[in-house]
């Protein structure tokens, strides 16, 4: 999902910070210093990833899911409060209107990517195709807003996002295992783990602070999805905060 916006906001800007020779073209548009560089960022998050991991391990055992299925769909699916709402609420006999109820609940819940994914066009735009699309498969929050960051502060190489978007994926398939074998005696809330991610983006925002007027888009959205949280419950704010926060954040622009 976070592909379609991706290419729907084509840019002028080159993420190549060094000429290709016509004679050769380059093979590889990132570089591996980079890639270190967003792995290297991405550490202090890993006890919060972990204990979120072990989280929808713990739902997948509980419902009956083998560790093989666990482990396969968190390789794939890749889609972190996602999985763990959609396992959580699955039914014991699948119907079609089981299936269109995990369909919806899905859609609602990644439809941040479309905004996330057209964020990352002035990191990723000159990348080949091949490349873009396979990397935004494991685009998650961490490694978008690091790239936020790691932009503002003059940084254009992809392997930035790369790495940190790998360590995410590594930490999310393992974790996944280690709930799924402590099972119903994991509980990461108990040691207050799960509050290192939010922890993450709140300390973020202050890095990606450029003054009152920037910051209404923030507090539009932030407003607008406490009241939808309220007023509709689900995961409607996801997807009504980010789209208020973008459209103010877009009129307020200068």
């Amino acid at each position: 999902m976070a592909g379609v916006l991706f290419w729907a906001f084509p840019t002028g800007r080159t993420c190549v910070t060094h000429p290709r020779p016509m004679s050769k073209p380059a093979k590889s548009y990132w570089t591996f210093g980079a890639f270190r560089e967003g792995a290297v960022a991405t550490f202090p998050l890993v006890p919060g990833l972990f204990a979120f991991g072990m989280a929808f391990g713990t739902v997948a055992a509980r419902k009956g899911f083998s560790l093989w299925d666990a482990e396969v769909m968190s390789a794939i699916v890749f889609s972190g409060v996602a999985q763990i709402i959609v396992v959580d609420a699955w039914p014991q006999q699948l119907s079609f209107a089981a299936i269109a109820v995990v369909t919806l609940t899905t859609f609602v819940i990644c439809s941040r990517f479309l905004l996330i994914g057209a964020a990352m066009r002035p990191l990723l735009g000159a990348l080949p195709a091949a490349q873009t699309y396979t990397f935004l498969h494991f685009l998650v929050e961490p490694p978008w807003l690091l790239s936020l960051r790691y932009q503002r502060n003059g940084g254009d190489d992809p392997g930035f996002a790369f790495g940190s978007a790998a360590v995410c994926w590594i930490v999310w398939v393992v974790s996944t295992g280690a709930g799924f074998g402590l099972g119903s005696a994991a509980d990461p809330h108990r040691f207050g783990l799960d509050m290192v991610v939010p922890a993450f983006f709140s300390a973020m925002l202050v890095s990606l602070w450029q003054g009152p007027r920037k910051a209404i888009g923030w507090a539009v959205g932030g407003v607008v999805a406490v009241a939808a949280d309220f007023a509709l419950g689900g995961y409607w704010y996801v997807v009504l905060g980010a789209l208020a926060g973008s459209i103010v954040g877009g009129l307020t622009d200068e």
